[in-house]
């Protein structure tokens, strides 16, 4: 039981600038693995007690890899060598420019510097129904919530004569073909194809189709043109449905209707196909645009002072990038890093310099052995070499020398046996309107 009423911040006082870090994303981990304790007093803020590498995340929800090896607690990451550093485990609710102070549930804190790494959250475009039943996939809760919905529904399809009943629960439709969309309908398709159907025999899998539905006219909009067309092909060779210029107007739970009038009976809907920040209140209306916030060449967020913006939730815009940086891991972990080196010179009383993206190129990977890439140079890669370099740069960025062994160690055995060994359903999943489902997971729970 949380007594709430008895908590506090519990921050010690500090002669040094205190510097408030909300988020614990590839920004906000850069930037506190570059900042330096002896010259400012740390806090990290942030409503879970780990980093994740989320680009895997996907892989977790297909039960490739489990939670804990794409994971590291923030207390392991900065305990030896870091002096000076606090984390709480805490939601912010508001921050205040003006007493540059911060309010959370616990109560409020000061800051000298304060960086805003909160990343962004999925964006269900104001439609309510498909964001009550929709499945998003930007968090470990949500991987785990897919994963064990869709091992449920099979589950159910095994024991159900119900061929239309059946249909549905076979069915899945991801909304999105950017790199989430687009890696998770691979990994579904090799599920279907090398692991299921000894998981199922009595399921005939050539039935389970998996949808791909983008607004856009291409798959991996965000790419170029060369790269977008490889993955349309890969997709279709590995049997994914796609459906271009095509926006899922309604979900129910049970029927996603598109707005070219098609209806597709599934129990699975996953959310892929957009995001926005997630902000704190008491911002300067003038620095919200398109859903982020707007800053500056340092970082800094448009009126307000002392105030930075890193990571997903920063536009920073610029004749390269008139819309901003993409939303990948790369500008996060140069923003934080750039960040912690000026505010060192903050300290030191030395000019500011301007924040320069350093574009390492963008992968994406369709499934086994196929994969796409573009990098500076208009240099546009596909195939076995790529999806090798996409499994080292992941393996390389990964959190944790554990991390690296458990990953690794994982996609060996993938590669060699097709299976995927964590086909576990240990929180079993129901939605909060499914009052039968719930009382039937008690009932086994209780049992």
């Amino acid at each position: 039981m949380f007594y709430v009423e008895k908590l506090s911040l519990n921050i010690p006082d500090t002669k040094k600038p205190r510097v408030v870090v909300i988020g614990g994303g590839f920004a906000g981990v850069n930037l506190l693995k570059n900042l330096s304790g002896k010259n400012f007093q740390v806090v990290l803020l942030d409503r879970q007690n780990y980093n994740g590498f989320w680009p895997l995340l996907y892989q977790v929800a297909t039960a490739g890899l489990e939670p804990d090896s794409i994971a590291e607690p923030f207390r392991k990451m900065f305990g030896r060598g870091y002096e000076d550093f606090h984390f709480r485990l805490v939601r912010v609710t508001a921050v205040n420019p003006v007493t540059r102070t911060i309010t959370t549930l616990l109560g409020d804190l000061s800051y000298d510097y304060l960086v805003i790494a909160t990343g962004t959250k999925s964006n269900f475009f104001g439609n309510e129904k498909i964001k009550q039943f929709a499945l998003p996939l930007k968090r470990m809760q949500h991987a785990l919530d897919l994963r064990s919905q869709l091992l449920q529904n099979l589950e159910q399809a095994n024991m159900i004569k119900d061929e239309s009943v059946r249909q549905g629960l076979l069915n899945i439709v991801i909304a999105g073909a950017g790199p989430t969309g687009v890696e998770l309908a691979g990994a579904l398709s090799e599920m279907r194809k090398h692991i299921l159907h000894r998981d199922y025999p009595g399921i005939d899998f050539g039935k389970m189709n998996i949808y791909v539905v983008e607004g856009l006219d291409r798959v991996l909009p965000l790419m170029s043109t060369q790269a977008s067309k490889i993955a349309h092909q890969y997709l279709l060779k590995m049997g994914i449905i796609i459906k271009l210029k095509t926006l899922v107007e309604s979900y129910d739970g049970e029927v996603v209707r598109l707005n070219d009038g098609k209806e597709i009976r599934t129990q699975m809907l996953i959310w892929a196909a957009g995001v926005s920040g997630i902000f704190l209140e008491g911002l300067p209306d003038q620095c919200i645009e398109k859903g982020r916030i707007l800053v500056n060449e340092f970082n800094q967020v448009m009126g307000a002072d002392n105030i930075y913006a890193i990571g997903d939730i920063a536009l920073m815009k610029s004749k390269k990038y008139p819309k901003g940086h993409p939303g990948i891991a790369q500008p996060a972990i140069q923003q934080g890093k750039h960040l912690a080196k000026n505010l060192e010179r903050l300290f030191r009383k030395n000019p500011l310099r301007p924040f320069s993206y350093f574009d390492k190129g963008t992968l994406a990977i369709i499934g086994r052995s196929r994969a796409v890439a573009d990098f500076p140079g208009n240099l546009h890669l596909s195939g076995i070499k790529v999806w090798v370099i996409w499994l080292l740069v992941h393996l390389y960025y990964s959190i944790g020398f554990r991390n690296k062994l458990v990953v690794i160690s994982n996609w060996i055995y993938h590669f060699f046996t097709y299976q995927k060994g964590n086909r576990l359903i240990i929180r079993p999943f129901v939605r909060k309107e499914d009052k039968v489902g719930q009382e039937l997971i008690t009932r086994y729970q209780e049992e």
